[in-house]
This record gives C-alpha cells, sequence and structure tokens, in this order.
C-alpha cells in the first residue's frame, strides 16, 4: 500500500530540573493511506508524544533532538514526500487543521468556553478556506444585487477577487486594520458560520443551527467530542489523528463516535491514525497497530496477526492482562513498574519486567526485524539463538 506519513527513527526529549526525560527512542513507524493505524500501550509509554512530534507540536521543555517525518502528497498529483521537521513553523501552521487534524484527548480542554461551537468549527474555514469562500461570495455577488454595506458593491468585488487569488494579499492585509474597510470580511464569516452548522448537521448531531448557536457548557460530554471531531474534519484532512478520542465517554456514546469515525474514513477523511489503550477498540476499528512500551515501538502487525499471534513478551502480557467473560482466578498483570525515563534501563527497556530477559538484553538495544509478512517486533528472541536466564 502506498504511504501517508512515515517516522523514520523519531527521537524527543525533555529537558527537566530532574533530568533530560529520553520520552521518545528512535521511533519509526507507517501509516498507509485507506487504513486505521492504532497505537496502544499503557499510559505514560508516549503516545501522545509521537504524534505531537509528528506534528510538530511538542512543547516546551520539549524538543525533537533526531529522526525525519516524511509526508506524502495526494495520490496522483506527483508530489515528493516533505520532510515535517525540516519544515518552518509557518508552513506546519498551514499544514495543521487543513491536510492533517487532530481530535485532542479532552474536549472540555479543546474547546473555548467563551465562543459559540459554531465559531470555533468556523476558525477552520477562516484560516484554510478563505479562497474558496471568496469564489462562493463572488458567484453569489454575481447573481444577485448584494451587499455589505452602501456604496461598497465596486471595492467589496474587488476584495473577494483578491482573496480568492491570493488571501494574504497585502492590500487585503491592509485593509483588515481599517475599521470601515473591515467590515468586508463579514460575509466571509457568515460563509464560515454556514459551512461549520453544515459540517455539525453531518456528523449527526440533531438542531444544528442551535447547537451552532450553543456554547460548550450547554452541551454534553458526546456532543462536545463531536463538535472536536467537526473543528478536525472541516477540511476534510488527510490524515485524522484521534487521541483517546471516546475516553471519559459511556459505552454507547463510544460505540457512536467509532461508528462515525469509520464512516468518515469511507467518505471524508484517507486514513486514521488512533492512539488508545483499549485494546477492545483496537480489535474493532484498527486495520494495523502498532505497541508502545517506556518510548519504543516494540511490535507492529496487522490487528488480525497481532491478537493471533503477539510475539514481543509485552504485547502477549498485555493480551493476557484483558478480562475473560469465562475467566476463572486471579487477573493477570505484569511484574515490576515502568521504568523512570529519566535514566531508561540499558538495552531493551523490558527486559526488568521481561520473563524470557536474557544477557543480551541488558547491554543491547533491539531493532525493529520481520518475523513475517507486515510483522515487525523488536526483540532478541527473534534474533540470534540465546539462552534465557530468567
Amino acid at each position: 500500500m502506498d504511504p501517508l506519513i512515515e517516522a523514520t527513527d523519531l527521537t524527543t526529549h525533555f529537558y527537566t530540573y530532574e533530568g533530560v526525560v529520553k520520552a521518545l527512542d528512535r521511533i519509526s513507524l507507517r501509516v498507509d493511506r485507506g487504513i486505521t493505524f492504532g497505537l496502544v500501550g499503557e499510559s505514560g509509554c508516549g503516545k501522545s508524544v509521537t504524534v505531537r512530534s509528528m506534528m510538530r507540536i511538542i512543547q516546551e521543555p520539549g524538543r525533537i533532538v533526531g529522526g525525519k517525518v516524511l509526508f506524502y502528497g495526494r495520490q496522483g498529483t506527483g508530489e515528493d514526500p516533505v520532510d515535517l521537521i525540516a519544515q518552518s513553523e509557518a508552513w506546519m501552521q498551514g499544514l495543521r487543521g487543513d491536510r492533517i487534524s487532530m481530535i485532542f484527548q479532552e474536549p472540555n480542554a479543546a474547546l473555548n468556553p467563551i465562543l459559540r461551537v459554531g465559531d470555533q468549527v468556523a476558525e477552520s474555514f477562516l484560516f484554510h478556506r478563505r479562497r474558496s469562500m471568496a469564489q462562493k461570495i463572488l458567484s453569489d455577488l454575481a447573481d444577485a444585487d448584494t451587499r455589505v454595506f452602501p456604496g461598497s458593491r465596486g471595492l467589496q468585488n474587488v476584495l473577494y477577487a483578491r482573496t480568492a487569488s491570493n488571501p494574504e494579499a497585502l492590500l487585503l492585509r491592509l485593509s483588515r486594520r481599517i475599521p470601515l474597510l473591515k467590515r468586508w470580511e463579514m460575509r466571509l464569516k457568515k460563509e464560515a458560520f454556514r459551512r461549520a452548522t453544515e459540517i455539525i448537521g453531518r456528523l449527526g448531531i440533531p438542531h444544528p443551527d442551535e447547537v451552532a448557536r450553543s456554547y460548550p457548557h450547554n452541551l454534553s460530554g458526546g456532543m462536545k467530542q463531536r463538535i472536536v471531531i467537526a473543528i478536525a474534519l472541516a477540511c476534510k484532512p488527510d490524515l485524522l489523528i484521534a487521541d483517546e478520542a471516546t475516553s471519559n465517554l459511556d459505552v454507547t456514546v463510544q460505540a457512536q463516535i467509532l461508528d462515525l469515525l469509520h464512516e468518515l474514513k469511507e467518505t471524508e477523511i484517507t486514513s486514521i491514525l488512533m492512539i488508545t489503550h483499549d485494546l477492545g477498540v483496537v480489535a474493532e476499528t484498527c486495520d494495523r497497530v502498532g505497541v508502545m512500551y517506556a518510548g519504543t515501538l516494540c511490535e507492529e502487525a496487522d490487528v488480525t496477526d497481532l491478537f493471533q499471534g503477539p510475539k514481543h513478551p509485552y504485547t502477549k502480557a498485555l493480551m493476557d492482562s484483558v478480562p475473560r467473560f469465562h475467566q476463572e482466578g486471579e487477573l493477570k498483570s505484569i511484574d515490576g513498574a515502568v521504568p523512570n525515563l529519566v535514566n531508561p534501563p540499558q538495552g531493551c527497556r523490558f527486559h526488568p519486567r521481561c520473563p524470557h530477559v536474557m544477557t543480551r538484553c541488558r547491554t543491547e538495544v533491539p531493532e525493529l526485524q520481520a518475523v513475517g509478512e507486515n510483522h515487525r517486533v523488536a526483540c532478541h528472541l527473534y534474533g540470534n539463538k540465546e539462552k534465557s536466564d530468567a
């Protein structure tokens, strides 16, 4: 399959007073077009840091210290892949929310409590879709004698035409500084709000006009999650990153959100990168899955292969810790504790908790290697054989 985004040896550190937190250690993964890729692991393993590094939204004291992230152009256009790590912040701002969007983990933190939800969805159109909105307005003006304010027909046509050709033109920037001329943007904002209301309705929210004029505190948790999804989907991105999109929701609403994401992947977006710690969600929605532990990627496979034949000891332990309906006796757990990433263990980061630890595991970092078709694992058990000393 054709790749959409590919991270290679991505490394991120956080420089704190306690020391350097080695949050990501040479993460390499690829999301192909048309698939849902699940990234799983326990809390604190680096899932969110991985996708934030890929989008270049790591906050201080974090810093990307190595690796590259290749983002491939739209299929059939012949565009060369672009290394996102090497691009300017201005270039990345044009990419985020347009080609790549993200559903953040907590909708209450993602939404501004003093703005109507429709205005918050409309911001995506105002930032990324000024050209298309200006063309729509010019078409409407050609069909009807519509004015923004008296005597402005000729001027507004010029401003909208310039917006349709170059939204960052000097004339437009100057007009926004003059209060009287600034009023021409009212029609752009109305068009953005209309589009926001339309996409809110497409997400299955009843009475979208009323909801668009509501504030976040007027909505339930499931409704706010849909609004956050609407913001992410406004510009029909190629890649949608869902960071715990169904956390803190009841089972019924969770199922509705997952069904919605599956439907949108078929109609609106190309691929989904889903972050979760729920293996049931992964089994139900994902095509391919990567398992993370302590800032490393320890296994990557098609979802069926992973559930039927996990290879890495950590992946096997995760599978064994899932409660079964007819299970008898105590639940299984993983011995030990997650390591401190200021001073992570040498060699394999899982070796202090691994039941199959070998001497080389304590000194040599395992590389991801193929153990089957489309199945990779980072474990010395699948390299040169050595007797376990567990």
